[in-house]
């Protein structure tokens, strides 16, 4: 009876950090919309230059550090839990003053190298976002350790929400006043300042009281290194696959804005290139979101069914993810082909750089499967395996880069960007089979998304060109109710050919969130066939 209630409220906290997990990826692809309306695309190339280097470092220690703190607790007695949060309190702070120093102290030189000196006082804002980071993971991983799940949550949730504030408010203002682009740009990097500022305020009602002194003399001791070591290891490969975007952005901000500069592009029409290339980062965001509300959902169970060695069970879960993850980013990739121009124009007010944002999206797919094979090899124990293929996608994104930029602009960045995200899926995909010969999907499950995601394109140009051309006509509003129209419509002619393949089965779909809608309409559509036939 006490390991049900144990696993009950486990469940509900894991639901509470689900839900947080989608509503504050899904804030941090919307607020990028109004931005970019307010600053146009060389205020988004201000912004998007700087955020991963704040980006990155939030997500390693207030992700990855904070679920380190908690398996440590969870796997050591609790006579060193005090010596456990003190090292990690230290091993933290550490890092948090030396990223600090990288940015601010460096940030000249970084800027030089980024090929924009004024972007220096923009890194020296988002410097101080590293000093909130500390106390904010501890006390996550403390909280996590006790399966309190819903005060992270929480916390998350505020934590985005004061931070998109700050961005289009402060943006607003300082527009409204008359700064300049790079002016607003700051402010919206100090709404990461603020951010984590406010998830400190929220997380601070449960911290635990100042180590008294009789504790720490009396308590039980523990060897530091091994404990660092552990942090390290155990939130690199935790936190490797929500970094891998972060990190192939920072890739871009080295290379993407000085290449085009060096190949003879004018530097503002650099900018306002990169600015557009830029627009693809919330269309891919909102595009992986339900791969990753699949790995919050049942990559955890595949876990759960490994440890009670229930192998059959642990292989459907794995064989589903795998699926579905691989269904939604085609849908997602091929949807956005189809309506790129007119979702360009709708969001963002001109269809500039369609062709390169549709070569970006397809790595919805690849980024969706990344996730899925990267959370499966952890739930079987293989940690590094997932860096190292990430790794290894993340240098070829640097040399394609390098030589697809000078010859594509934008569009070479895309295509790298592909290339090497490409190379880690398939990696990854091949490394789980190694260690896990299980099959993911029968050749005929293959057949049928490729038929559905062509006739799906096909089927959406086709009504959207004769929407934009004969329907609604031109401009933003008219862009603006091809897309809302175009989006529903591919949706259906996917989904239908989707159900009547039943590639997925009826009590696959009730395994998935929202998925009770699919299955009905897919047992519809099965006995109104059988009606037939037998009419």
């Amino acid at each position: 009876m006490a390991e049900q209630r144990k696993m009950k409220k486990f469940m509900q906290g894991a639901v509470w950090l689900a839900m947080a997990g989608i509503l504050v990826k899904l804030l941090s692809a919307l607020y990028r919309v109004p931005f970019q309306n307010m600053v146009g695309d060389q205020g988004f190339y201000i912004y998007q230059q700087i955020y991963p280097f704040v980006g990155i470092f939030a997500v390693w220690t207030t992700y990855g550090l904070a679920v380190a703190v908690s398996k440590l607790l969870a796997d050591h007695d609790p006579s060193v839990h005090r010596a456990i949060e003190k090292t990690a309190l230290g091993f933290l702070m550490a890092l948090s003053i030396l990223w600090f120093a990288m940015l601010y102290f460096g940030s000249d030189r970084l800027a030089h190298w980024m090929g924009d000196p004024v972007l220096a006082p923009l890194l020296k804002t988002g410097a101080f976002a590293a000093l909130f980071m500390p106390v904010a993971a501890l006390v996550k991983g403390r909280l996590q350790a006790a399966g309190q799940m819903q005060p992270i949550a929480v916390a998350q949730v505020g934590e985005q929400m004061v931070r998109v504030a700050v961005i289009l408010i402060g943006t607003w203002i300082v527009l409204a006043q008359g700064g300049t682009l790079y002016h607003a740009g700051q402010t919206a990097i100090f709404g990461a300042v603020a951010g984590g500022a406010a998830a400190v305020l929220f997380l601070l009602p449960y911290r635990r009281p100042s180590f008294d002194r009789l504790a720490l003399k009396n308590g039980a001791t523990i060897k530091r290194y091994p404990i660092i070591k552990q942090l390290a290891a155990i939130s690199i490969s935790i936190s490797v696959s929500s970094l891998i975007l972060l990190l192939f952005q920072l890739v871009d901000s080295f290379t993407v804005f000085r290449l085009l500069t060096e190949s003879g592009t004018e530097r503002m029409t650099a900018m306002e290139q990169k600015g557009v290339y830029d627009r693809a980062q919330p269309l891919v965001q909102f595009g992986i979101v339900i791969a990753s509300s699949l790995v919050l959902s049942i990559v955890p169970l595949v876990a759960e069914m490994k440890k009670k060695n229930d192998l059959a069970k642990a292989a459907t879960y794995a064989a589903l993810s795998y699926r579905m993850s691989f269904l939604f980013a085609a849908a997602a990739a091929g949807g956005l082909t189809a309506v790129m121009p007119y979702v360009n124009e709708m969001l963002f007010g001109s269809r500039t750089g369609s062709f390169a944002l549709i070569v970006f999206s397809w790595q919805i797919i690849w980024l969706s499967l990344s996730l899925v094979l990267t959370s499966l090899l952890q739930g079987i124990g293989k940690l590094f395996l997932p860096v190292l293929w990430l790794l290894a996608g993340l240098g070829l994104k640097v040399v394609g880069n390098a030589l697809l930029i000078p010859l594509w602009g934008i569009t070479g960045a895309a295509t790298a960007g592909n290339i090497g995200l490409a190379l880690s899926a398939i990696g990854l995909f091949i490394s789980f089979k190694r260690h896990w010969s299980i099959r993911f999907a029968p050749l005929r499950y293959y057949g049928w998304l490729l038929f559905a995601t062509i006739v799906m394109v096909a089927g959406t140009t086709a009504w959207a060109t004769v929407a934009d051309r004969f329907v609604f006509g031109s401009g933003r509003t008219g862009a603006s109710l091809t897309a809302l129209t175009a989006v529903p419509f591919g949706a259906i002619i996917f989904l239908t050919i989707i159900a009547t393949s039943r590639v997925i089965t009826e009590r696959q779909w009730y395994s998935v969130p929202l998925g009770r809608k699919m299955a009905a309409f897919q047992l519809k559509l099965r006995s109104n066939r059988q009606k037939r036939g037998i009419e």
